[in-house]
């Protein structure tokens, strides 16, 4: 038996009471210490040794997570006391093929799943053969894998796909997706873009009406960060993400790769971190992640929106830290009848803990079962 003070054991109960969503630290304060004045020093105080009690600490976060400057979450798995608890979900088998892009680059792809087929158009940093178990990605495949044949790729540069490409262009990306589709034998099909992605899936919907039925756009955007840097500001924001990828990517101290952690997962725990950072490490090298970023910069499919003629979806979280909410909002108005949704996180790519990723695969299947 493990004794802890009261105090510490009324933080833990109301953290457990409200696991599905996080508790501000007001909240906690206001719950505990029923409206008394205390500093937050005494709050941090009693979440360590709440960790304590669990076996848990600030860096693994197994049990209690940290928003940063926001409060906190227990996110441990809880079950009734007579049940047996539920086994980890199994992640999909996965086959692994190859084809050729039209300049002669190979391109690696997976199907996971049965059912309709869902295409995702390749967005930066997968690999394939990683994606299966690595924090990042994992509960994207098993979870869009449960009802659909799931097919994916990396991209070239990235991955399992071609590191040496010559050509990294947009055009290159639109027709790579191209030489997917037809290795796969799909005929029509709805498909899905993430993060930059989105806009290769725009581009290749305006292209091929006849194939794709129904387009699904998370973390999207019309435009790259060059292109709709109009202040000094987001100039300079936009040209020190090239300048990161350059000087800090192939080295071991991981501060300068942090920084896309720091946007891409704002909420995320050190752990999410630590799993962005080998995903990092793992798919691409040091000067394709310059090249990407150069390309990226440089998006514009503000025309090809407009041509968009089947049903779509769009997903944004709400406070996404890589790419705000309006390019979000601008992307659905540039598209004929866009259905737009705001998602309830601060993050670019959710993550399987926090509600925004229910809402996001509710929202998606029942857009796609239509």
């Amino acid at each position: 038996m493990i004794k802890v003070e009261p105090q510490v054991f009324d933080v833990l109960m109301a953290l457990v009471s409200h696991h599905d969503r996080l508790l501000t630290k007001e909240e906690l304060l206001d719950s505990v210490w029923g409206g008394r004045f205390v500093g937050e020093a005494a709050l941090t105080s009693r979440i360590k040794a709440a960790r304590r009690a669990l076996g848990d600490d600030g860096e693994s976060q197994r049990y209690i997570r940290t928003v940063r400057g926001r409060g906190y979450q227990f996110i441990g798995h809880l079950r009734d006391a007579v049940e047996r608890a539920d086994p980890p979900p199994e992640m999909p088998a996965q086959h692994i093929a190859f084809c050729q892009a039209g300049d002669g680059v190979r391109l690696a792809y997976a199907v996971t799943g049965s059912g309709p087929p869902l295409v995702r158009a390749a967005n930066w940093m997968t690999h394939l053969g990683y994606d299966i178990e690595s924090p990042v990605w994992c509960h994207w495949v098993r979870d869009l894998s449960v009802r659909h044949t799931f097919v994916r790729y990396d991209e070239r540069g990235c991955g399992l796909s071609d590191w040496h490409a010559h050509d990294f262009t947009f055009e290159d990306w639109v027709t790579d997706l191209e030489s997917v589709v037809e290795a796969v034998g799909l005929q029509r099909f709805p498909l899905l873009g993430v993060s930059q992605g989105g806009a290769v899936a725009v581009a290749y919907a305006a292209r091929h009406p006849d194939r794709v039925s129904r387009l699904v756009l998370n973390g999207a955007y019309a435009r790259g960060r060059a292109v709709r840097a109009t202040t000094e500001d987001e100039q300079r924001a936009a040209a020190l993400d090239l300048e990161l990828a350059r000087v800090g990517w192939g080295r071991s101290d991981p501060a300068f790769r942090q920084v896309f952690a720091a946007q891409f997962l704002p909420d995320g725990t050190r752990a999410d971190w630590e799993a962005f950072d080998q995903l990092q490490r793992r798919t691409t090298s040091a000067q394709n992640a310059v090249r990407f970023l150069e390309v990226f910069a440089h998006i514009d499919v503000r025309d090809l929106a407009g041509q968009v003629r089947c049903p779509t979806l769009v997903l944004h979280s709400r406070d996404d830290h890589r790419v705000p909410l309006r390019y979000g909002e601008e992307l659905a108005s540039l598209i004929a009848d866009a259905e737009l949704i705001a998602l309830p996180s601060n993050n670019h790519l959710l993550t399987s803990r926090e509600p925004a990723w229910r809402t996001f695969c509710d929202e998606v299947e029942g857009f796609l079962a239509v």
